[in-house]
């Protein structure tokens, strides 16, 4: 059950009605080959990509390349897949076609996850989210959500991965795609602790893959219940053969590498559990001749194959791997600790060298008996270190969790404290401007008015104190205005809602969009996204030449969520700094569990995504 991202490559795109048959037909065939056979779909869109230079159909030609990318990195073949991404990108980027763009971000993610890039799979999903909410497209954003939650899981965020696919659960119930009901459903188990409903779960999902005649979602379905059943908790090892052996069958029907992969290793380890050391050895073999650079995986066949052949009274084969399995072990737990392991890293390879010293006099003095004997041993001493292992790390990550907290605490107390004092200076410098210079002003206004009923002007001085008068009004009303803006009451009196739309209301450029019912929370929130909302707005205003401006508040019962986009002259996110009010932004929104994304480039505009939890 710990590979899910390739699931959420099928489902079936929406395609345009187009007056070509032949292309429409190849299209078809693409979404048809997607899900069952990556040979087949990277013909077609080949053949497709073809068609379309001839007709210069780039719109179609966009779908073409995205299509012979998800071929390629379903035969792993990852950067001729990110050559065809990369071409699907510039086009639909060109074309201004977002839904094609959000679908090549979508497929990019997938193709980071399967490589365990599981921080570049959330980024792309995250830049596909929002594009499909705007666009409405409510399957592709269950689709995302899944896929979000799926990453969330991986990463250990169990809460995070909750959420978004709770979120995708709710949708899912509502609509017609027997695909996405599967999809969904896989997920639900994935992220569940009970035995018996994850088998429930995993049921329905094979249900609906077969009813959308989705052969990889049935293969993932296959999989998580060989996984379930070979568990602590059930340990059905009948059932988890069926179907493991199941999987393997798919897989290669599929001709998929990364799932004949996966089926060979699940395969590997029920024999291991079942005592069958021979079929062990013969399908752990298969797996590592495929793929012996994975290291999640790796290790644990290199394991099995050591053990199998300390079973099977192979000494040397199983010296051989037992070297592979201390290697790997070795590179994965640098790859994932880096310098916070060196002391631990140092302990092990000394010991290590002390363990082949040891097989090394073992096998001069007493080869022929206690050959055996020296290698379970050796295993032992193993296990006993990666314990070691793991209770240093667990501690060290609880007291770095602990440090974390007392920062985050310290940090908040801060920032609190600080925006109260900020709230409480805008409200007495909006109440001075308001009550005393606005006061001031009317009453000169009213005086002047009395001078000129009682004074005898001439027509060329009348001009020009009618002027000075007109410019006295637009003071007060500019006056109102600031002082509205530093401490708006209605932002106070009537919420968030009101506020931004208000706000966009005296903007000629803005328009608001929000999604009902509204809401109020707390005031210290609804005041920092106000704030959040009126300084990118004003920094398009300011910066980007922009003459639409989107401003979009959705607020759930635990989130809100402030995105403000323009059509302006966008720019560089890498080579432009952050100002200060920017910086101002991310540290308020951290204090209270919060962030921003803002993403940009020259001449794509920009679009800044708030999320803040209430």
């Amino acid at each position: 059950m710990k590979k899910i991202i390739c699931s959420l490559l099928f489902v079936l795109p929406s395609l345009t009605l187009l007056a070509q048959t032949n292309i429409d037909s190849l299209v078809r065939m693409c979404a048809v080959y997607k899900g069952t056979n990556s040979d087949s779909l990277n013909k077609y869109a080949h053949k497709g990509v073809l068609l379309a230079q001839e007709e210069k159909n780039e719109a179609m030609l966009t779908t073409f390349y995205r299509y012979a990318g998800i071929s390629y990195f379903q035969k792993q073949e990852y950067d001729t897949a990110s050559f065809y991404l990369d071409k699907a990108l510039e086009l639909a980027i060109r074309l201004g076609d977002r839904s094609q763009e959000a679908d090549v971000y979508l497929t990019t993610g997938y193709m980071y996850g399967t490589r365990s890039d599981i921080k570049s799979l959330i980024e792309y999903l995250l830049k596909a989210l929002p594009i499909f909410e705007t666009l409405r497209d409510n399957e592709k954003v269950i689709e995302t959500l899944v896929g979000v939650g799926s990453a969330y899981r991986r990463t250990g965020n169990k809460e995070m991965a909750v959420r978004y696919v709770n979120k995708a659960k709710n949708m899912v119930d509502e609509s017609k795609n027997i695909f996405l009901k599967g999809l969904t459903y896989f997920e639900l188990g994935a992220v569940e602790s009970d035995v018996e409903k994850i088998v429930e779960y995993e049921l329905k999902t094979i249900e609906y893959a077969r009813a959308s005649n989705n052969k990889e979602l049935e293969n993932l379905g296959n999989q998580a219940l060989a996984l379930t059943y070979l568990s602590d908790e059930l340990k059905n090892y009948d059932k988890a053969l069926m179907y493991a052996k199941e999987c393997y069958r798919i897989a290669c029907e599929q001709g998929a590498k990364y799932y004949i992969y996966s089926a060979l290793t699940m395969l590997s380890n029920i024999y291991y559990k079942t005592a069958n050391y021979k079929e062990c050895e013969n399908v752990s073999l298969q797996a590592w001749a495929m793929d012996s650079t994975n290291l999640a995986e790796a290790r644990n066949l290199a394991r099995n194959i050591s053990l199998a052949n300390i079973y099977l009274g192979n000494e040397k084969k199983a010296a051989t791997f037992l070297n592979k399995y201390g290697e790997l072990t070795n590179e994965y737990t640098t790859e994932s600790y880096h310098e916070k392991m060196v002391e631990m890293e140092a302990r092990y390879e000394s010991e290590k060298k002390e363990m082949r010293i040891a097989i090394l006099e073992g096998e001069r003095k007493l080869y022929a008996g206690l050959g055996i004997a020296i290698v379970i041993a050796l295993l032992s001493i193993i296990g006993l270190l990666f314990y070691r292992h793991r209770s240093a790390t667990q501690k060290q990550k609880i007291a770095e969790q602990q440090i974390k907290q007392l920062e985050q605490e310290k940090e908040l107390i801060a920032v609190r404290s600080a925006l109260d004092a900020e709230k409480a200076e805008r409200e007495i410098i909006a109440r001075d401007l308001h009550d005393g210079v606005g006061a001031m002003l009317s009453v000169v206004k009213n005086n002047m008015n009395i001078m000129k009923s009682y004074s005898v002007i001439e027509n060329k001085e009348a001009n020009y104190f009618n002027k000075a008068l007109d410019g006295l009004d637009k003071s007060i009303v500019e006056l109102r205005r600031v002082a509205h803006h530093i401490m708006p009451a209605v932002l106070v009196e009537n919420g968030l809602f009101a506020a931004l739309d208000d706000f966009c209301r005296s903007i000629p450029e803005a328009e608001f969009h929000y999604t009902k019912p509204e809401r109020r929370f707390d005031p210290e929130k609804e005041l920092i996204l106000y704030r959040c909302a009126y300084e990118l707005v004003n920094n398009a205003l300011k910066h980007s030449a922009s003459s639409r401006i989107e401003v979009h508040l959705n607020v759930d019962e635990e989130t809100a969520y402030l995105s403000v986009v323009d059509n302006g002259c966008g720019f560089d996110t890498q080579a432009t700094p952050q100002g200060m009010g920017i910086k101002n932004l991310h540290t308020r929104l951290s204090a209270f569990d919060g962030h921003m994304e803002i993403y940009s480039g020259p001449g794509k505009g920009t679009e800044a995504n708030v999320e803040l939890r209430i």
